[in-house]
């Protein structure tokens, strides 16, 4: 059995890692090369926030200094919007990341308490105090807790003065009641009008709703309410069937949990037949301060619950956690005495572990995507490493440009170059050549034209250059690319070859004997796609170029007069000479009066 880390990401890894994270909420946590963390943020979508990070023009020097020392990625996912804020300010508070400066200040969020009083009040606070009091949340949002206090203000009377109502102080007169009470807020508890056991009756009802167990309450609610209109009290019953609306279209909780979940290490597993993929979260007082993700490669088709205890034991270990309790989804055999060990069915402690299991499928998904994508680049490793011993290079290709020639005795001459990166076609950096000082059919000269204009402009640009050059031809296109090449000062600095068609022979510069390679060698099958690719790249746009300067070089000198226009009057006449013959209402009929106005004229001008 192997344990698999992952927490450092090769720098040139980087971008790859942040396209495969999921498109959902969570926190993404930025590490520099040291493993410290510098930075912790949350999103609504976590691939497109990390990949923004990383645009051509960074929003300011504060950040593109932030993205230089990005060496790994971490992130979380969690259910909501708001589990990510919350998780994001618990997780800065405990790392204090140096980006984070906007966030370094004590700011918490909002809880809702039930003190621990005589007539207890209920209240937000942002700040937990031990004495027995219950608090409920935290609220990232404030709407969220104003609506629940206004709720619970609607459905019960209870008091929201700080007076001290202890038995002796409301016996001994101490309290007048206040405008609550005349306003029907309050039943007046301080002045002996209601008793304590009436009031605590609606405190358990509220703490029902804080939990999120409003469907008791509003059972209860229901059963009273038929028991009130059984007896005809018709105006308490329909009370009672306002606050069972209000409580129905009552939300429940975030689901970060409450404090009463103080301190538990939870742990999910899924596997496949190669690995486990376990995902462990530390939660105190009800708040998510920390989670990672492993691999376990499997030996013995060990079963789950064989490798979420070797998991458990050694993650606790390893961030040494002295939980009391740990939750998870299968028995476990774990040597500890003191801890406790749950399998939830249901509840808060359910919906963590349900939290969990989905971080570690991201994590089991995302580790099968890195495994086909380390086999391909292993094979593709692999071929250039072959194809650099086969032409001898002293660089691994990993950049290779190949040339081709193109024109139709003489005309309309072209010339193509395309791009492969890590043997594989790089479309978007192919490139299209009109033949400008070239006159005739001169594939010689059209091939130092081409390769000196393109290299010239790279250097100009700062590009980094190919560490192969592939010429479409054998000696005289090698030694007309050479003599570009020794005109920028590239002559030894890029490696050149050229292929001729006839045995696929290589040629080298300064080097009459050519190379022949095996027939089957993927080195010659990469060299040919792209002389292939090259070849076909260059004849499309030959044959646009030449089918443009036959059927549309006229209409293309009349200004006013776009592409579609000209596209749909070729379509409907067939022929620019039947356009140039054909009258003024015959065109306006599929251009319009003003288009056609301009090409009549301009045909007229023509033929005088």
């Amino acid at each position: 059995m192997a344990t698999r880390y992952e927490l450092y990401t090769p720098p040139d890894r980087i971008m790859e890692v942040a396209r495969s994270l999921p498109e959902k909420p969570g926190v993404y946590q930025f590490y520099n090369v040291e493993g410290k963390i510098i930075y912790v943020g949350k999103a609504k979508s976590l691939k497109k926030r990390v990949l923004s990070y990383f645009q051509k023009n960074p929003d300011s020097a504060k950040l593109a200094v932030l993205v230089r020392k990005i060496h790994a990625i971490q992130h979380i996912v969690v259910n909501t919007e708001s589990d990510a804020l919350l998780l994001e300010n618990n997780l800065i508070k405990q790392h204090q990341p140096r980006y984070n400066v906007l966030l370094k200040d004590d700011k918490t969020y909002p809880w809702i308490c039930v003190k621990q009083e005589p007539f207890p009040r209920v209240f937000t606070t942002r700040q937990i105090i031990r004495d027995g009091s219950r608090y409920f949340g935290p609220y990232t949002s404030g709407k969220i807790w104003k609506n629940i206090i206004e709720l619970i203000r609607q459905l019960y009377k209870v008091r929201t003065c700080s007076l001290s109502l202890t038995p002796e102080n409301i016996k001994a007169g101490k309290f007048k009641v206040c405008l609550e009470f005349h306003l029907g807020n309050c039943l007046g508890p301080c002045v002996g009008y209601q008793t304590e056991e009436s009031y605590q009756k609606q405190v358990e009802e509220i703490v029902k709703i804080l939990n999120g167990n409003s469907l008791s309450v509003i059972h209860s609610l229901k059963k009273e309410m038929k028991e009130l209109a059984a007896s005809y009290q018709f105006e308490q019953a329909n009370a009672l069937k306002e606050k069972i609306m209000l409580l129905e279209k009552f939300q429940s909780k975030s689901a970060v949990s409450n404090t009463r979940i103080k301190h538990v290490d939870v742990f999910s597993i899924t596997t496949d037949d190669r690995a486990g993929y376990v995902n462990y979260m530390k939660v105190i007082n009800g708040a998510l301060i920390q989670a990672h993700s492993i691999e376990l490669k499997k030996r013995l088709n060990e079963t789950e619950s064989e490798l979420l205890s070797l998991a458990v034991y050694d993650l606790r270990n390893r961030f040494s956690s002295d939980a009391p309790e740990i939750i998870v989804p299968v028995t476990l055999d774990y040597p500890a005495d003191n801890v406790k060990i749950t399998i939830p069915r249901q509840g808060d402690k359910k919906s963590l572990l349900d939290l969990s299991l989905k971080n570690a499928l991201y994590f089991k998904y995302d580790r099968q995507k890195q495994q086909v994508k380390q086999v391909a680049a292993s094979s593709v490793s692999r071929k250039l490493e072959v194809l650099r011993k086969d032409l001898r290079l002293s660089d691994l290709p990993v950049h290779i440009e190949c040339f081709d020639n193109s024109n139709t005795q003489g005309t309309n001459p072209v010339a193509a170059c395309v791009v492969f990166r890590n043997a594989a076609p790089s479309k978007k950096d192919y490139r299209h050549f009109n033949i400008k000082t070239v006159i005739g059919p001169d594939d010689f000269a059209s091939m130092e034209e081409v390769v000196y204009r393109r290299y010239r402009r790279m250097m100009d640009e700062g590009t980094s250059l190919p560490q192969l050059i592939i010429v479409d031809g054998g000696k005289g296109q090698l030694s007309a690319a050479m003599k570009s090449l020794e005109k920028l000062g590239l002559r030894n600095k890029v490696a050149l070859v050229g292929i001729a068609k006839r045995l696929e022979e290589i040629y080298f510069p300064d080097d009459p004997v050519p190379l022949y390679l095996d027939k089957k060698s993927e080195s010659l099958r990469i060299i040919q796609q792209m002389r292939d690719e090259a070849h076909r790249f260059g004849i499309t746009h030959h044959r646009k170029k030449r089918e443009k300067g036959i059927t549309g070089s006229l209409l293309d000198e009349i200004k006013g007069v776009g592409e579609q226009t000209r596209n749909n009057l070729l379509q409907v006449f067939g022929s620019v000479e039947r356009i140039r013959n054909a009258s003024l209402e015959e065109i306006a009929q599929h251009t319009g009066l003003a288009r056609a106005r301009k090409i009549r004229e301009f045909f007229d001008q023509k033929d005088k």
